[in-house]
């Protein structure tokens, strides 16, 4: 009989897994999972691991690794090493290599490659970010996706949009663009003035819901001052949108039990932070947050309302632009940053200069190859955990299943280094996870449930200091319009989940450029420049190209710019030309 697990990729879903005769499989009955797996963890039992450590291109045994490592920290101080933590491993169990840094002293990083801008966004408008469940989205009559390809990043929320009608916001003709209501193919970087012309229009359609202003909304003046400083006619100009289609989203929205499902393609930007509340202030005029089949959905805190133990350094640098060299000791875990930082050349050149580097983690990599230590983890299926998630309220043990000598789990590194330091012994791995279940979780059948998100999110209160909505009244927008170059998209691929798995090699171009398929081109930016084989692409518009995040080479394009909240990346500010080689 099969054994219940959960898959341990960084993704919304976080999906309950069966471990059965050696395979992964979908769990059947689980409310959300419903027994399907995408085709990144159907691919990592055949994807090659790490299986012996490595030091100076050499194997060794694990015990003269550990050594190594105790050696060399025992040989640098606290305020010259670095503890980088990506989340390769997005079970809770991976934080506990941090408690033995935090104790030691180390910088930790802060801030996120992925989604922090937005997060801040979302902390101004409601106090913390919570998802609405897939049962009230399921009751929603309009579903608007904004930057947010479902079937590649979200794909067991899918049979939960069956029969609504869809409004799709996105550069990119994705699948469920094709098949919705409205698709509106905006150029990237205009989420904002979108979301101020829309509000625009709501106020003139009487769409705004005053008694929900008046009581549980703040600053909502001062958003009107603000909107009313962009002229309708001038946004609808500029964004190349008609009137038709405004109508027709005001149609689909007018009087609808909306979910506005957003994605983190918004917010790669400088003023990313700006996009989500402005996006959360354009459904706040509707007075529909707290109301069933309502709602927005962004990357949720998903530890909200559980008491995590593990302990973090004070000392701390923006994970965007973290400058290895600086340290006489890397530790990386569980990450890629000489592929998924941006500005890839200063990276590279970073960590060639910094003494000594420790990678701990599945797979060999671009890092793991700059690394004079390299340390291979045990998979999630070698060590107990708990999963957490930020698409739904589910918990989900993760026991051990199988041995994996050679290698070393989270838990086993960590009290091996507490030991050698003479820390305070770390609780068993059990109890660890008991008492984090103990502070917020409940018994749902044979599941677990997030016990704070049992109600529609903020139907009692939000979470901002007065408990109320907080409308956005300002913000600095950086135009770019004299640059006649072309945008450039870094989004996710179905078959790949950043630097892991199936990645693709290809810029994919508009076919209205004229370049064929095959073609060989350096694509260049202000911040480095990389050659890549072409793939023409009728979803694209013609001022905009794609290549996938994890793609090799990609990350030579973007900048290490911090968005001005939040300490995020802003992997889509750069602007790029394209030469043919062959």
């Amino acid at each position: 009989m099969g054994k219940l697990t959960a898959c341990p990729l960084d993704c919304y879903d976080g999906c309950s897994v069966v471990y059965e005769e050696g395979k992964l499989k979908g769990d059947p009955n689980h409310p959300f999972t419903r027994g399907y797996l995408c085709p990144n963890l159907n691919s990592f039992l055949a994807t090659p691991t790490i299986l012996k450590p490595i030091f100076k291109g050499k194997e060794i045994s694990l015990d003269e690794a550990l050594e190594i490592l105790n050696d060399k920290l025992s040989k640098v101080t606290p305020d010259k090493t670095l503890y980088y933590k990506g989340n390769g491993n997005f079970a809770l169990m991976g934080n506990i290599v941090g408690d033995f840094f935090a104790k030691f002293g180390a910088v930790f990083t802060r801030g996120s490659l992925c989604d922090s801008a937005g997060e801040f966004g979302v902390k101004e408008a409601v106090g913390t970010s919570l998802h609405m469940s897939f049962d009230s989205i399921a009751k929603s009559e309009t579903i608007i996706v904004w930057g947010r390809n479902i079937e590649t990043t979200n794909s067991h929320m899918l049979p939960f949009l069956k029969d609504k009608n869809i409004i799709v916001i996105d550069p990119i003709v994705t699948n469920i663009a094709k098949e919705a209501n409205l698709h509106i193919q905006i150029r990237p970087k205009d989420d904002m003035k979108l979301a101020i012309l829309l509000a625009r229009f709501f106020v003139m359609q009487q769409m705004v819901d005053s008694d929900f202003i008046e009581n549980r909304c703040e600053n909502f003046d001062y958003f009107i001052d603000f909107i009313n400083s962009y002229r309708v006619k001038f946004l609808m100009r500029d964004l190349g949108i008609s009137a038709k289609e405004i109508n027709h989203f005001i149609d689909l929205v007018d009087g609808k039990k909306c979910a506005f499902l957003v994605g983190v393609g918004v917010q790669k930007y400088r003023h990313g932070h700006s996009v989500l509340h402005m996006i959360y202030s354009l459904f706040a005029m509707l007075g529909n947050f707290g109301k069933e089949g309502c709602g927005v959905s962004y990357l949720s805190n998903s530890s909200f309302g559980f008491e995590l133990p593990f302990e973090k350094s004070s000392k701390s640098e923006p994970i965007v632009n973290v400058d290895f060299s600086k340290y006489d000791l890397c530790f990386i875990q569980g990450s890629n940053p000489a592929n998924q930082m941006p500005n890839t050349k200063s990276v590279v050149e970073h960590l060639k200069n910094s003494p000594f580097k420790v990678y701990f983690g599945l797979y060999e990599n671009e890092t793991s190859s700059l690394c004079d230590l390299v340390i291979p983890a045990k998979s999630f299926l070698a060590k107990e955990d708990i999963r957490l998630s930020y698409g739904h309220s589910y918990i989900h043990k993760m026991p051990r299943l199988r041995d994996e000598d050679g290698k070393i789990s989270e838990y086993e590194l960590s009290s091996y280094l507490h030991k050698r330091f003479d820390f305070k012994g770390l609780e068993s791995e059990q109890k660890i996870i008991e008492e984090i279940i103990g502070t917020n979780g409940e018994e749902d059948g044979q599941y677990l449930l997030n016990s704070s998100c049992k109600d529609e999110p903020y139907s009692k209160q939000f979470y901002t200091d007065e408990e109320l909505f907080e409308f956005i009244d300002e913000i600095d927008l950086d135009e770019d319009e004299d640059d006649n170059r072309l945008y450039l998209i870094t989004a996710k691929s179905k078959h790949s989940l950043n630097s892991q798995f199936k990645r693709s090699s290809f810029v994919y171009l508009p076919r209205s450029l004229g370049f064929s398929d095959g073609d060989l081109v350096e694509v260049k930016s202000d911040f480095g420049s990389y050659n890549f084989v072409v793939k023409n692409d009728y979803r694209l518009r013609d001022d905009t190209i794609l290549i996938y995040s994890g793609t090799k080479g990609v990350n030579y394009l973007t900048p290490s710019f911090l968005s001005d909240e939040g300490d995020g990346a802003c992997y889509q500010e750069a602007r790029v030309s394209i030469v043919k080689l062959n």
